[in-house]
Formats: C-alpha cells, structure tokens, sequence
C-alpha cells in the first residue's frame, strides 16, 4: 500500500492527481459542501469585515449597579469583549470605552449566514452579559465570573465530557474551603438569578483546576463553557442601543474587488503560460490550489475578512507566482548549461529553494508577530498574509515539485523549448 502510494506521486500520473485535488478544493472553497452534520462553508459564506458588508453598533451600560463604574472596570469589561470577539475569529471590530456616560461602545461586522440583519438579534452573538456567581447551599456567593480564568469542554477520562474550570490564585484559596465545607451539597452557578448549572462537590478541590461532570455530550459541554466564560464581567451589563451599521467602502466594493481580483489571476496565469510554457502550466495549477487553502483558511472558521486581510491574500499570491518565477529560471538556465530534463527541474528546484526559503520564512515571522501582538485590522492581515506562505511552501513548492517532474516523464514533453528555453519551431 505504502509503495503504491509512493508510486502515485511519483509517476506520470501525478500531475493529473494533483490538478484534480486542486480543482475539488478549488470547488469546496467556493460552493462548500455538506458531509452529514458538518458544514464546510464557501467563500459564498464567508465573514465580511465592516468596510466590506457592514455591521451592528451596540452600547453596553451597566445594570442596576447603584454607581458610576470605575475606569479599570470599564477597562475590563473592553478586555472581556475583546477576548470574546478574539475567540470567535472577529477581527473586524471597535470596542470604545465612554467614561463620561459610563458605557462602553462596541461595532462588529454580521455574521456570513445573517439575512435579516436584525441588531439585537446579533449582539447575542458576543455572550452573556450577566454577572455569573457560584453560590453555596444557603444562597451566599462562593466565587464570580472574575475568579475564573477560562472554562472549556474536553473528553473526560471516563469517555464523557467535562467543562473544566481554571481559577485564579485568589478564587482557589476560597474554592478549596467551600468543597471542604460543602462536600456531598451542590454549588449552584447562576448568570444573575438564573441557574445554569447545580454540580455536586465530589471532593474537596485544593487546585486551580476542578472539573464539572454529568453534563450529556459536547454541546451541551460547550455550551455550559462559553456561559461561564462570557460571565467573567465586573457587574451585570445590558444593551441600551443597537443601530446598523453600512459599509465604509460602499456595497458594491465586494463584487468590484473580486472581478479586478479574476481579471489579475487570468492575466497572470496567461504570462505565465506565454512565456514558461509547461513550469508555466503548472504555476497555474499551483496557484489555483494556493487561492484554494487561503479561502478555506478563512471560510470553514469563519475568520472575518477585511480589506487588510484581501491585501494580505494578494501580497501573498505575488509571493505565490514569483516562487513559481524564480524556479522556472533556474530550470531555464540549467537546461541552457546542457543538463537533460529531469536533471534541469532537480537542479532547478533545489537552486531556487534557498531563494524561495528565504523570502518566505521572514514573511512568516512578520505574519506571526502580528497575529500575536496585533488586533483588530492587523490581526486579519497577519493572518491572511501566514495562511497564503503557508500555502505558498505546500503549493508552489512541493506540488509544484511533483507536477512538474511528472510532465518531465511524457517523451514528447522532454525539450527543452517546452520548458521555456529557447523559441518554438514553426
């Protein structure tokens, strides 16, 4: 099996696999597919920024606090929202704290399956804003949302799901002496007075870590996760303003982008073609598989796409085609040395890797310093920008690899004209 597999890459049939793995991505990546429960989303359902498509504007006040909030709350109600918006792939986003009137402003960009475009319906989006607490037998509060660090769901050891709990250093002191307390009773959590949740202290905690069990399966897992993550606020907020947003560039800026966007990919597939012949052939190939990954990079987890994040695809499908460029070159110059043709596109690639490697591992490191400390517009590009080099090394280099050398092994493709050297007999 493994020697047949080998066999398939490295034969004439290659080219032919690796065009049609191309043009299946190709196609998921526009249309998606449904594969019985999972739904693998298209560029048709893909998350627009608010430049591109628009979005909801919502102010967030405090709710009967009896005070004015602090500036550090405000502050950490802004982190909060952030964190969330972070986790659910919305880079597109402005988050504004207004200490005069004691609120804090948010604007974020419509989900991809939004039809009605209803605000109050997608604020629900950003979570909970209810103040949770975990609360003893008696009523009184153990901990709150602040005291957790994160939740999240996990198979458990005995094959079921668990909503793990990270406390900090403060709440695991306070934590420890409840279940001590409370062993064999309940600690009920509630998002103000509603119970979502009643587990029964099993053991007395001395960690940061404790784990609720006997929930049912991973989305009821996950659900009970994000409540408690999203209940982290200081106080208890509520929404007094939603209002739609329009798009900044305009709603035709889409539809223009992407038609300016095919009209480039043919003029280049088309110079390519012209004037490298078959390295040109394959290029195309390449590219289609690299435009391909980027877009499902950005549908299937629905990652916001912005105009920072369009100029980070196009950066890195220039990078794509002069990758592809540089290679067909040194196959160029290696056959004018008078090398044959499998020994010019070995040599070929082998030269132009060390151009190719260099170029792109700094893009990389540039693309992950800015996803990791950039946000918002920076965010969206460095991921963009990370996900095409990416797929610039799987595309442009190692498929480019296979599919070239594969055509190298059909005799009547084996000169050196068709490789761009020299000029067509008439």
């Amino acid at each position: 099996m493994k020697k047949s597999f080998l066999y398939l890459f490295n034969s004439k049939a290659t080219f032919f696999v690796v065009f049609l793995i191309s043009a299946l991505l190709l196609y998921v990546s526009l249309f998606g597919v449904k594969i019985g429960d999972y739904d693998i989303k298209g560029s048709a359902d893909m998350r627009f920024g608010i430049d591109i498509r628009g979005g909801v504007e919502a102010t967030y006040s405090p709710k009967d606090l009896g005070r004015a909030p602090t500036a550090q709350e405000l502050d950490s109600i802004k982190t909060i929202l952030e964190a969330r918006m972070d986790a659910a792939n919305i880079t597109d986003r402005e988050i504004q704290v207004d200490s005069t009137n004691g609120s804090v402003i948010v604007r974020f960009p419509w989900q991809s399956k939004e039809k009605d475009f209803d605000p109050e319906k997608a604020v629900t989006e950003l979570g909970e804003t209810a103040l949770l607490t975990f609360r003893d037998p008696t009523g009184n509060v153990v901990l709150q949302g602040s005291d957790i660090k994160r939740s999240y769901a996990q198979l458990g050891t005995d094959g079921s799901y668990v909503v793990v709990l990270q406390f900090t250093d403060a709440a695991t002191e306070k934590f420890s002496k409840a279940t001590e307390e409370f062993y064999g009773q309940r600690i009920s959590i509630y998002m103000d007075n509603t119970l979502i949740s009643a587990p029964t202290v099993q053991s007395k905690i001395t960690t940061n870590y404790a784990n609720i069990t006997n929930i049912g399966g991973l989305k009821e897992a996950t659900s009970l996760s994000n409540k408690i993550n999203s209940g982290a606020l200081p106080f208890s907020m509520v929404v007094n303003n939603c209002n739609i947003i329009s798009p900044t560039l305009g709603s035709s800026a889409l539809s223009v982008m992407v038609r300016a966007g095919i009209v480039a990919f043919i003029l280049v597939c088309l110079f390519m073609l012209f004037y490298y012949r078959l390295p040109g052939l394959v290029a195309c190939v390449a590219l289609m598989l690299q435009v391909s990954g980027q877009l499902l990079a950005l549908s299937v987890p629905q990652f916001t796409l912005t105009l920072p994040g369009i100029a980070g695809i196009i950066l890195s499908i220039g990078m794509g085609v002069d990758a592809n460029v540089i290679v067909s070159e040194r196959i160029k110059e290696e056959l004018a040395s008078g090398k044959t043709i499998r020994s010019s596109i070995d040599s070929g690639f082998h030269r132009a890797f060390s151009s190719v490697f260099d170029g792109n591992i700094t893009v990389i490191i540039v693309s992950l310093m800015l996803i990791i400390f950039g946000s918002g517009s920076l965010l969206s590009f460095g991921y963009t920008l990370l996900c095409g080099v990416i797929m610039n090394f799987v595309a442009g280099v190692t498929a480019s690899r296979l599919m070239i050398r594969s055509l190298g092994e059909y005799r009547p493709l084996q000169k050196p004209v068709y490789f761009g050297a020299g000029r067509l007999a008439k």
